[in-house]
């Protein structure tokens, strides 16, 4: 709880990020390679032939939500990104809720995505060196991602952003050659299996959901680069939507090769360890999988940057406002990040994965226990800003017709991944995460309660700065 009265010093670095700065944000959390290297072996023993139904599903609801979220981002623009945004339509109290819900959504997948870079990492290593030890290994990989991410989230937010599309943009288009190689190849590309849904049932599509919306969350990334982004009125609500489509006909296209691939073979696609270094094998470009493999390491990397430097900005502006410990709202003097925040981000994200890892845990079951509780704080924020858009709107006399048909189709849409978390009851520990995440985010009300009832005043400072944070939409007006 804020109690001290340290004021925030430094600010951060206004109108220097460019269009793909603030694109790479959004794709580094989202860590594209990474959901047909790792996310679909999960979905693919859920969801099976539906998978690739199941992300364009995912595609069409997240370009729903988008519209809500750019309803916002075409008129205000702050680092406290959907935090901001739901504050601005239904008050502080349910923005406090929607910035704890972000923070637990941003370093829960920072710490899943750890686990991902390191199971990856060891699949390179196990290739050059030949079998090892993993569980040393594990702990000193994951240790040694979140302290260089750490020093460039702390050193700048360009150097973060040009080097997560870098590392990106590489693996994506070797995924994308080798698949499209194995279509040219394919002596029938057709795969009838997926495309008549077979062995496929409405529960597997509803669960598969789950993990299908995982591989998106941090879309909406770009967002918390308000104050640091170039005409962010412009560039923020293009990015987001940019993102979306992009990325999910990523998915939906390697989705289908790879299911494809796999039909028939003697160990299917949830049995592999990496499924993209089977697939070039295949297509007779072996050395090009441990490249893969190395890019998707990379590329999980870049997502635990992308997500801490994200969670340390909602920190950042939360603070701000006195709603959590004052310091965490400096901005470094020489490098404008919000470095204090960017520590804190840092430090949970390592006390999130490492023990788990250090205790033998699966690395795969690590991605899916942190991932989970992610997804549910991501999905608790986008049903929050669907339902205060049209409220935001309506306050400004905007609010027209398809406004409320995207706002109540958004939160119908969502609602089905969550039930997916819910029911039918999962095995122990999956059924017991829901509880787990609304135990934090229950913290996170409480503290708000009291801080309200202790400092009455910082709800006035809280509106005042959000009406502030939309004051740039009358100038662009």
């Amino acid at each position: 709880m804020s109690t001290d009265s340290h004021a925030p010093r430094g600010s951060l670095k206004r109108d220097h990020l460019s269009f793909l700065d603030v694109v790479a944000q959004a794709i580094g959390i989202i860590a594209p390679s990474g959901t047909p290297a790792f996310v679909f072996l999960g979905v693919f023993a859920t969801a099976g032939n539906a998978l690739w139904l199941g992300y364009l599903f995912a595609t069409l609801a997240l370009l729903l939500l988008s519209f809500n979220i750019t309803a916002f981002s075409r008129r205000s623009a702050s680092p406290g990104a959907l935090y901001t945004f739901a504050g601005q339509g239904l008050g502080a109290f349910w923005g406090s809720i929607t910035g704890w819900a972000l923070v637990i959504a941003y370093l829960f997948t920072a710490g899943a995505v750890v686990a991902g870079g390191v199971n990856y990492a060891l699949v390179v290593l196990h290739s050059v060196f030949g079998p090892f030890a993993d569980r040393i290994a594990s702990v000193a990989i994951a240790a040694v991602l979140v302290a260089i991410a750490f020093y460039v989230a702390w050193r700048s937010i360009k150097l973060s952003t040009r080097l997560t599309l870098t590392l990106e943009a590489v693996t994506v288009i070797a995924i994308l050659a080798i698949s499209i190689l194995w279509l040219v190849r394919a002596p029938n590309p057709v795969d009838t299996a997926q495309l008549r849904l077979d062995g496929v049932t409405a529960d597997q599509v509803r669960l598969g959901l789950v993990l299908a919306f995982f591989s998106f969350v941090g879309f909406e990334g770009a967002t918390v680069l308000g104050h640091e982004a170039k005409n962010p009125l412009r560039v923020i609500p293009r990015a987001v939507i940019v993102t979306v489509l992009s990325v999910g006909l990523f998915f939906v296209f390697t989705g289908y090769v790879l299911v494809a691939s796999f039909q028939g073979a003697a160990t299917g696609l949830d049995k592999v360890d990496a499924p993209l270094s089977v697939l070039a094998t295949t297509v007779g470009l072996e050395p090009l999988g441990l490249l893969i493999a190395a890019g998707v390491a990379a590329s999980f990397f870049a997502s635990a940057l992308g997500s801490i430097n994200a969670g340390a900005r909602i920190i950042y502006s939360l603070s701000r406002h006195g709603i959590i410990f004052n310091r965490a709202g400096d901005a470094h003097e020489t490098h404008a990040t919000p470095h204090v925040a960017v520590a804190i981000s840092a430090a949970i994200a390592a006390l999130l994965a490492l023990p788990l890892i250090a205790a033998g845990i699966g690395l795969l079951d690590v991605f899916a226990y942190l991932g989970t509780i992610a997804t549910l704080g991501f999905l608790t924020t986008y049903i929050l800003v669907a339902i205060a858009a049209p409220v935001f709107l309506w306050s400004r006399g905007e609010l027209r017709f398809h406004h409320v048909l995207v706002s109540v189709l958004s939160i119908l849409l969502l609602t089905l991944p969550v039930l997916g978390v819910l029911y039918p009851v999962p095995e122990y520990p999956l059924n017991i995460l829901p509880y787990v995440f609304l135990g934090l985010l229950l913290i996170g009300a409480l503290q708000f309660i009291v801080l309200r009832w202790r400092s009455p005043a910082v709800l006035e400072v809280i509106q005042k700065d959000l009406a502030d944070a939309a004051a740039p939409a009358a100038a662009a007006e």
